[in-house]
């Protein structure tokens, strides 16, 4: 079985992991946490203390009437409206909520979208000059019908990095 996968989904078998500068950097199956402003943000971790880790994977067992939950996704979409005070559309649920895994790598083009201006801004660079990467990043349907059009994260971030690179990290 080795062998095979090794052959056909080498990629795959060896946990699709990413590099930048000969460094490996993470996995395009596995999201990461990102804060600072002139990255695009992935989706909340349901893993609690360390967020994405594998190991703690699965879904918050807080229905979506719980007080506590309500508060938590409340907080959630209070923060992203701080940080786009300009964006008046509504928060994309996917930048408030966390996968069934809790370790999804992907958000959805709405939630790529909503953040352009705010790393344009910080990657002092214009709308246009963002939107041109998230489109070269975004992802259709597996098949062109399975899922949502999706963009995976880490990329996307590595791809900014590549074309836009920030003197200061």
């Amino acid at each position: 079985m080795n062998a095979i996968g090794q052959t056909f989904f080498n990629q795959q078998v060896n946990g699709s992991l990413l590099q930048r500068d000969g460094k490996i950097i993470g996995s395009s199956l596995i999201g990461q946490a990102f804060e600072k402003p002139y990255y695009f943000w992935s989706r909340p971790s349901a893993t609690a203390e360390k967020p994405y880790n594998a190991t703690a994977s699965g879904g918050y067992n807080l229905a979506p009437s719980n007080p506590e939950w309500v508060k938590i996704v409340q907080e959630r979409i209070q923060k992203i409206k701080d940080s786009h005070p300009t964006n008046s559309s509504p928060v994309p649920y996917d930048l408030v909520t966390a996968s069934a895994s809790g370790l999804d790598p992907h958000i959805s083009l709405a939630a790529a979208q909503y953040q352009i201006t705010r790393v344009a801004q910080h990657r002092h660079t214009t709308v246009e000059t963002i939107k041109t990467l998230v489109d070269a990043q975004t992802e259709l349907p597996t098949w062109g019908f399975l899922g949502e059009t999706r963009v995976n994260v880490l990329k996307l971030n590595l791809a900014l990095d590549k074309s836009l690179p920030l003197s200061h990290e």
